[in-house]
């Protein structure tokens, strides 16, 4: 049984010292945040609106005229 309650508790330990899950969320902010600053930087380059500027690269990406 001591055996038992030594392996239980140096996994939690284990569990409680893992800190991967951490640097995922770092880089998950890293991205968002570069993502959210060039639709703005594009946005205001392309002059229209979100909407329109969604718009516009969905008929890009489907063939349509790209100007």
């Amino acid at each position: 049984m001591n055996t038992f309650l030594t392996t239980i508790s140096q996994s939690v330990q284990s569990f409680a010292r893992d800190d991967e899950g951490a640097q995922v969320v770092e880089y998950a902010l890293i991205i968002a945040v570069v993502s959210i600053i060039l639709v703005v930087a594009l946005r205001n380059l392309t002059g229209t609106s979100f909407s329109g500027f969604i718009t516009r690269v969905g008929t890009c990406l489907t063939g349509g005229a790209c100007a």
